[in-house]
Parts: structure tokens; C-alpha cells; sequence
């Protein structure tokens, strides 16, 4: 099983939200969640995907520095291991097993929206 890890991320430029991290190919492919993580079935949430991060950032609480990249708090919110139920380019489906996080996820493109949207089975 492969790594995930959620960020509680308090950023000077871009605010309160959550950063979702999928280890994936020796990297954890990543998106915002400006409105937090979907916990309920049926919720559906805005996933804007940010660059991939070092395996590294599985750890990672503290602060960034003003003027680098995502500047401000950051604490881990929950972390843990997944299985991948598919991976392609418009559609992920992961089942988590975290600390707070568990069950069915889908990370699904919307070409009509030209977005990802986020939510529990």
C-alpha cells in the first residue's frame, strides 16, 4: 500500500485549506482542497492539483518562510495508507485507511469545469 498524507495548510497568499498528497512513482501527486476535505458521502469538492512533493513531506509540520512557495503554518491533519482501486488521467479511486480518514475517495476530472472534484463513496 502506498502513503497519503493531508495537510492542514495556513498560507499567507492562498488561506486556509487542505493539501491531499498520494504517493505515486517516488512522489506524493498533490492537490489543494480550499474547502477542506470531503467526509461525508456525496460531497463534492474542489481538488486543484500543485506540484508534486518529496516523499519527504510525509513528516512535514512547521513553517514556511515568507517568499517561498506556499509561505505560512502547516500541521499534519491526518496521514496513513491507501489502496488504488484505478489511476487514470481524468479518474482516481482510492480507498484510505488514516487516522481520521477511512473508506471510498474519487478524485475525478470535469472537463466542463476544466477542474478536479474530490469525494467520498
Amino acid at each position: 500500500m502506498n502513503k497519503f498524507v493531508i495537510h492542514e495548510h495556513q498560507a499567507i497568499v492562498a488561506g486556509w485549506h487542505h493539501d491531499l498528497r498520494l504517493e505515486r512513482k517516488g512522489v506524493f501527486k498533490s492537490w489543494a482542497l480550499p474547502k477542506g476535505v470531503p467526509e461525508e458521502p456525496g460531497v463534492r469538492r474542489l481538488a486543484a492539483p500543485v506540484e508534486n512533493h518529496d516523499l519527504s513531506y510525509s513528516k512535514f509540520e512547521g513553517k514556511i518562510p515568507r517568499g517561498q512557495y506556499g509561505a505560512g503554518e502547516v500541521t499534519i491533519w491526518d496521514r496513513g495508507t491507501y489502496e488504488t482501486e484505478s489511476w487514470t488521467d481524468t479518474k482516481i479511486e482510492v480507498i484510505f485507511h488514516g487516522r481520521k480518514l477511512h473508506g471510498e475517495y474519487v478524485l475525478r476530472w470535469m472537463e466542463k469545469m476544466n477542474g478536479w472534484l474530490l469525494w467520498k463513496r
